[in-house]
């Protein structure tokens, strides 16, 4: 990717290992070298954003990677919960099953700017970074 790092800090909201590696590897593919916050349910990734608790001294993300099928507190419910400076940070959001049922919903919809199904496809995920990260900053 040529130009500037537009995402020096992404939150990666996901509760599975293996996709958790993958997805840094991907990051990689595209040329960007973000740090990776990494928080494996609902609540936690609140409480970064809203730099609640442990997460009291958490950056604001540039970009949200955000699965939707998640331990105590879901996807869909996150999205619903976050206030509204965290939703104009990019939000993507990763799942391999329910995406059409959760963007029927348009005030949900509404806040997230791409969705990638897992598995991930690096030259899908590669040209939704370079879109998000040619938008123009709110």
């Amino acid at each position: 990717m040529d130009g500037p790092n537009p995402f020096g800090e992404i939150l990666l909201v996901e509760d599975n290992p293996g996709d958790v590696r993958l997805t840094k590897e991907l990051l990689k593919e595209t040329g960007l070298e973000p740090t990776v916050h990494v928080v494996s349910n609902g609540s936690d990734a609140l409480d970064f954003l809203s730099q609640c608790g442990e997460y009291a001294d958490a950056p604001r993300p540039d970009a949200i990677l955000l699965d939707l099928h998640l331990p105590r507190m879901n996807g869909e419910e996150i999205l619903e919960e976050m206030d509204d400076d965290s939703r104009n940070v990019p939000i993507i959001v990763l799942s391999g099953t329910q995406q059409e049922r959760v963007f029927e919903d348009d005030d949900i919809a509404a806040v997230v700017d791409a969705r990638v199904e897992k598995p991930l496809d690096p030259d899908e995920f590669d040209a939704i970074v370079q879109s998000l990260s040619e938008q123009p900053a709110e």
